[in-house]
């Protein structure tokens, strides 16, 4: 079976503030990185339990039997468009604000027998 994946593009957070969630649950199980994420207090964690939990329903969807058991094989967060603001400052000078957004993809796979 190939790989199963899920993506949430334009997701309203830095992609800084996730990458630590995915760097946690790359390589474990389904279930193992479920659990990690749960007791994670961050709205970074949130996104990428919802997009892992998509990314395990989808290989249900193609009719994987024990979906706990499905491997991580892939979690990466890339950094999308930034929304970019000017404010004022003194003096007649601006600043640049740059809201940033990422793309947060999750994969999962069969783990292999033997």
């Amino acid at each position: 079976m190939s790989d199963v994946r899920a993506t949430h593009q334009f997701a309203r957070i830095s992609a800084t503030k996730v990458r630590p969630f995915a760097d946690l649950i790359r390589g474990r199980t389904a279930d193992q990185g479920l659990l990690a994420l749960a007791y994670e207090p961050n709205r970074g964690a949130r996104m990428i339990e919802a997009v892992l939990r998509s990314a395990i329903a989808n290989a249900e969807d193609r009719g994987v039997r024990n979906p706990g058991r499905l491997v991580i094989s892939e979690a990466r967060v890339d950094g999308g468009p930034m929304f970019k603001r000017v404010q004022a400052r003194a003096r007649g000078m601006a600043n640049l604000i740059r809201r940033r957004t990422s793309h947060i993809h999750v994969a999962v796979s069969a783990p292999e027998l033997g």
